[in-house]
């Protein structure tokens, strides 16, 4: 990760089609086209690599997350489970649509714990959804055996995780719906993109609509589509989508490299008693896009990752004091600081974040040093990281 690192003729090749046919717009304009659609490619793949009946892309991993809440009809006032720990990107697709995003507590697996969201659902609870964050998944088996009891979606926030598996099901494909970030950074990038994958056909027609202005999409003239409800747009271009065939292609190379990658880091952390691997769910594999831990204390987890900085080892993160992606530093949110009026619904329904309890969140990521795991590196360089790693750490306990 990212799969920008290794570039090269394949995705020239796919781009260059686009750019002889001229055609930079997926739908229409059929007869200069010279056979090519590059997100129509994009989309059967991926319906095949996520084992999913449907799959639809749109312009980034935020409107995946937007048009799936809106194509499962989420809107004003519905409640929507999520994280304390995530991109920002997962409460803006809610509030988008006027709805509530309700954050919880997360666990050692980083993710949604499960007996936090029981005690959050309410009966305006429509979703849950646990995002897969650094390369990993939630305990799924008790998330959807929650959506089962009280009637919820579960809806998979993957875009950190393609090529993760649970019990043998791809990432993505579990919950009713399933998002994925194909933004400059993600294991497989398309410069900008995103996809929602769903076997849901009323999920799939409704999310191809919505996020196309509510065409309809029947018949090959543009102009003469029916609009059958108010939608947005979230198209993705052909440009976008053409990387993207040439790095899907290239999923289980870029696996293979990060499993590599991160199992060299691992052993070599293995060997300090002190550190503890964040949990991975029985019948759960990773994508292997970071290696997280948790140091003994919070003050020995600042302590070893200013240490890595200062030893050169770049790419670890605390994300405990990042503006991104912990709820401590999401004023916006707390504040509800927004350009226009926001809706009464949200205005009413939103907890007061500067006064919920999140300590059992800040337990796990208080402690948690997160290190990227990248392509490019050569497996000598990989040794000599874990090495430097290895020995700063130590040091740092």
């Amino acid at each position: 990760m990212p799969g920008f690192e290794l570039f090269g003729d394949k995705e020239r090749k796919e781009v260059q089609d686009v750019m002889d046919s001229g055609v930079l717009m997926r739908y229409g304009f059929d007869g200069i086209r010279n056979g090519h659609w590059k997100t129509k490619e994009l989309e059967e793949g991926l319906s095949k690599r996520m084992e999913s009946k449907y799959a639809h892309l749109v312009s980034s991993g935020t409107a995946a997350l937007t048009v799936a809440l809106a194509s499962a009809g989420i809107g004003a006032g519905d409640e929507v489970i999520m994280p304390t720990f995530t991109f920002v990107a997962s409460f803006e697709s809610i509030l988008t649509l006027g709805a509530v995003p309700i954050l919880v507590d997360i666990d050692d697996t980083l993710t949604l714990k499960p007996e936090a969201v029981e005690k959050a659902i309410t009966s305006r609870t429509k979703v849950v959804m646990p995002v897969h964050m650094c390369g990993s998944m939630a305990d799924l088996d008790a998330l959807k055996d929650l959506c089962d009891k009280h009637s919820l979606l579960l809806l998979e926030d993957a875009c950190q995780a393609i090529g993760g598996s649970y019990r043998g099901k791809p990432l993505g494909s579990i919950g009713d719906l399933g998002c994925f970030s194909f933004d400059y950074v993600k294991t497989i990038t398309c410069g900008e993109g995103g996809a929602v994958i769903t076997n849901n056909q009323d999920y799939y027609e409704n999310a191809h609509k919505y996020s196309d202005h509510g065409h309809d999409h029947i018949g090959n003239n543009r102009g003469a589509e029916e609009h059958p409800f108010l939608g947005y747009n979230f198209r993705i271009s052909e440009m976008n989508a053409a990387v993207g065939v040439a790095q899907l292609a290239r999923l289980d190379e870029f696996l293979a490299i990060q499993k590599r990658n991160y199992t060299i880091l691992r052993e070599a952390l293995s060997d300090i008693p002190e550190v503890v691997f964040r949990t991975v769910p029985t019948g759960g594999e990773e994508n292997y896009s970071f290696l997280n831990f948790f140091m003994p204390t919070e003050k020995l987890a600042q302590i070893a990752h200013q240490q890595l900085i200062e030893s050169g080892v770049d790419g670890c993160f605390y994300w405990y004091n990042n503006n991104w992606h912990y709820y401590k530093k999401w004023e916006h949110l707390t504040n509800l600081k927004s350009l226009g009026n926001l809706p009464k619904d949200v205005q009413e329904g939103l907890p007061d974040y500067s006064k919920v309890d999140f300590s059992e969140s800040d337990k796990w990521m208080s402690r948690n040093i997160s290190c990227l795991i990248k392509l490019g590196w050569s497996e000598e360089e990989v040794v000599a990281r874990a090495k430097t790693m290895k020995e700063v750490i130590k040091a740092s306990i």
